[in-house]
């Protein structure tokens, strides 16, 4: 488990796609996440949860399926480009963000950045199936950065939308200070709203068969 609150960025050092197969080997460097971190360790890397296979100083190397690649924007990083990391909490540490599982559930795009001064305005466009789970003053991890939303589209309209604000701080210490509009973005949702629908959508199937 996650907080979605970003230690720091490391950098993309290569990818080895693995012959045969649809997966790929990433390779970064980390500053300051490696110590203690065993193969087989968990580091979310731009809010995906990933395992590291082999660890050598600051660099990682990592193991990224296809279905991973297909359904994140990490399929579409290159050589040289910054990441968000977060390590997984310590049990019993601060949950500082909110609970972020590093499951990704679609990708949505930049649409709108305002600088308002004291904070900047970003609107993101997200996929129409996970609008319903985005809510005023309810949280999202966005490129695994825990964050509250501010505003949302109208559940009525075609494309969905929603905005939030963030401070100078974490745009330096955060790859989205580097966003342009139309930039990819890794999106996870509320698990807790996933829940309660799952629990809505058994309680509706149990009073329709008595």
């Amino acid at each position: 488990m996650f907080t979605g609150i970003i230690s720091g960025m490391g950098r993309i050092e290569s990818i080895a796609p693995t012959p045969e197969t649809d997966s790929v080997i990433l390779h970064i460097s980390a500053p300051s996440h490696t110590r203690d971190l065993e193969p087989g360790g968990s580091i979310a890397v731009n809010g995906v949860c990933l395992t590291a296979t082999s660890i050598s100083g600051d660099t990682l190397s990592l193991d990224v399926m296809g279905e991973t690649l297909n359904h994140t924007t990490i399929g579409a990083l290159a050589a040289g480009e910054s990441i968000n990391l977060e390590r997984c909490v310590k049990a019993g540490g601060r949950l500082d963000g909110h609970v972020v599982q590093g499951h990704v559930d679609g990708v949505g795009h930049l649409l709108e950045h305002e600088s308002l001064g004291a904070w900047d305005r970003f609107r993101f466009q997200v996929p129409y199936g996970l609008a319903k789970y985005v809510a005023k003053k309810g949280s999202i991890a966005i490129d695994g950065v825990s964050l509250t939303v501010t505003e949302v589209s109208d559940a009525h309209q075609n494309e969905q939308w929603f905005e939030v604000g963030i401070i100078p701080t974490t745009l330096r210490e955060t790859t989205l200070g580097q966003r342009e509009p139309g930039s990819a973005v890794n999106l996870e949702v509320d698990v807790m709203a996933k829940y309660a629908e799952r629990l809505a959508s058994f309680n509706t199937t149990e009073s329709s068969a008595s």
